[in-house]
Parts: structure tokens; sequence; C-alpha cells
């Protein structure tokens, strides 16, 4: 079974200026180039939407043969400002996808990317397909709204883990224990940093404890920092709305993708994202390869789902010699 590639460091760094908001801020985009400047260009797409980069993230590729590419999105990781809503859309995102490709002169490039990350992947590719050469997705999300109610909604994750659904709602009225983005979310922007940090806690340890089926210790992040905050300020502001991309529905779209090389790789027993998105896509998309892998979940980290990226890493490499 293959494993994560050594630990590595970017020899570069950017720090791209957006435009600016009506306060006069920016938004700063965090860029970093890890590997072979002369290699495959690789775009790393990262979850939340709010999560950002870490260094794992660089090791699903071999530093010998690939350019990767990282970047915290809009309000994200490194990317300021932090938890930043304004100006911070799917199109948006999209936008400096493309504007990343620009300022490092590469012509063409492979996106990798898992959960949100695949919907973002899917959504530039379907703007700029002649700059996709091959895509990696894992944990395909759709972005529909009831691929956010399976998540955040009574009736869909909940139901098979009740007691960590319990713990999420428990305090709420009965009518947002059905559905209780909206009221997270005014939580999430209230004035009260206390309020703020206590509904951020409350959903990592949600969002925590269904990423995966594999035995562990879930443990609710104690340090008063802006990285839990801001993930979940971004992620409600996605989910509350549509992910931004209602008006654009990915499946609608297949056929500006279908001459792209794709392979999708997802756990079967995904609780986050359920694999029948990747096998509604793959019945309307043929071409792209579905490997679903029977003992794994959503996470990426999971020794199956690591082997099953690299491998598909490992194999645009050797197509492109």
């Amino acid at each position: 079974m293959l494993s994560l590639y050594p630990e590595i460091e970017p020899y570069q760094t950017h720090s791209f200026a957006r435009e600016t908001l009506t306060d006069g801020t920016q938004h700063q985009i965090y860029v970093e180039e890890c590997g072979n400047p002369d290699g495959i260009p690789v775009l790393f797409l990262h979850g939340g939407p709010g999560s950002g980069c870490r260094p794992q993230h660089r090791r699903y590729f071999n530093p010998e043969k690939y350019r990767i590419v990282l970047f915290d999105q809009r309000g994200c990781g490194r990317s300021t400002p932090s938890g930043e809503l304004r100006n911070n859309t799917t199109d948006f995102l999209i936008a400096d996808m493309e504007f990343i490709r620009q300022q490092l002169n590469i012509s063409t490039w492979v996106l990798f990317g898992g959960s949100w990350g695949s919907t973002l992947a899917l959504c530039y590719a379907r703007e700029y397909k002649d700059k996709v050469s091959h895509m990696i997705l894992r944990g395909t999300f759709l972005g529909r709204k009831k691929d956010v109610d399976w998540v955040y909604a009574a009736g869909g994750a909940s139901t098979l883990f009740p007691e960590a659904w319990h713990q999420l709602v428990m305090d709420l009225s009965e009518t947002d224990r059905e559905r209780p983005l909206s009221t997270y979310f005014s939580h999430l922007t209230s004035g009260d940093e206390n309020v703020q940090l206590a509904a951020a806690k409350r959903l990592d340890l949600w969002e925590s404890t269904i990423v995966t089926l594999r035995d562990h210790e879930f443990i609710v992040n104690d340090d008063d920092t802006p990285g839990p905050l801001a993930h979940s300020r971004i992620q409600l502001h996605y989910a509350l709305n549509d992910c931004f991309i209602a008006p654009k529905p990915i499946l609608n779209d297949i056929d500006e993708l279908r001459h792209i090389p794709t392979s999708i790789i997802h756990g079967r027993y995904d609780i986050v994202c359920p694999v029948q998105q990747s096998w509604e896509l793959t019945q309307l998309w043929p071409e792209a390869a579905l490997i679903i892998l029977p003992l794994a979940g959503h996470a990426a980290g999971e020794p199956a789902l690591v082997d099953a990226l690299v491998r598909q890493t490992n194999l645009i490499v050797e197509v492109t010699k």
C-alpha cells in the first residue's frame, strides 16, 4: 500500500493582492509552490469551504515530477482577511484560480481536490476547460441543497450519529433543530466572541465525528485562534447560499468536462459526501473512472484513500512521459 511522499517545504511563496473592499482592506491570497519547478503543474484544492491547506497536502505528489501549487482560498488559512465573507463566492474563487495560473505562467495543470475541493475543480474546469489536463477528485460534493442538508439538517448524517447530532442541536429551539444552519451562522457572526467560539467548537466537533468511521478520539480545538471560527463562518456562508452554484448545477454541464481525463476516488462509507454523488456524476459522465474503496470513509488521510490518490498521481506521471 502506497503512503504519502516525504515532507517537503515550499521553494517559493506568494501573497497575491486581489480587489479592494469597501473599507479599504484587500483580499490577499496565499500561494505556495513545492517540488520541481519544471515538473507537471498540479493545483491542490482544499476542502471546507474554509479549511485551508496543510503541510501533508503537499505529499500526494512525487516532488521530483510535480510542480505542486497550493493556495488558501479567500479568508482561509494564511489568506487574509481571516474569515472574510465579502466578495467570497464560488465565482471569486474560480477567478482566483485562473489569476494564479496566469501569474505562475502555467499553460495547463492537473486539478486535485476532495470534498469541496472537488466542487471547485469541477466548477473551474467547466469555465476553463482548455486549461485543465487531468483531474483527480475525491469524495465528490455536488453542492446542491440536498447535499448540504445531508450534513446539516435532520434526517441525513444525523440518523447515523444521533448522539453527536444531539450535542449540536440540544440548545436550539425545536424548529431550529431541523436545520440549524441559520441559527449557527447568526452565532458565528454575532458581536460576542464567546458565542462565536462556542458555536465554532460545536460545529467542529460534529464535523470531526462524521468525517471518518475509523476508531479515533474526537478532540475539540481549545485554541482561541481565528482558525476554527473562520472555517465555520465561511463554511456556513457557502452552505446557506447553496454554495453559490444553484443557478448552474454541475450535473447540467457534463459535456463541458467530458474530454478531461478524470479519476474519482470515493470511500464506500463516506458519511460527509455519500458515494451516491460520485455515482450520479459518472452515470452522466461514463468517461470518468470511478473507484469506490470498500473500507474507506471521507478523510483524505485514511490509508486506503492515500494509497488510491497517490497511485493516481503516479499514473499521470506515467502517461505524460
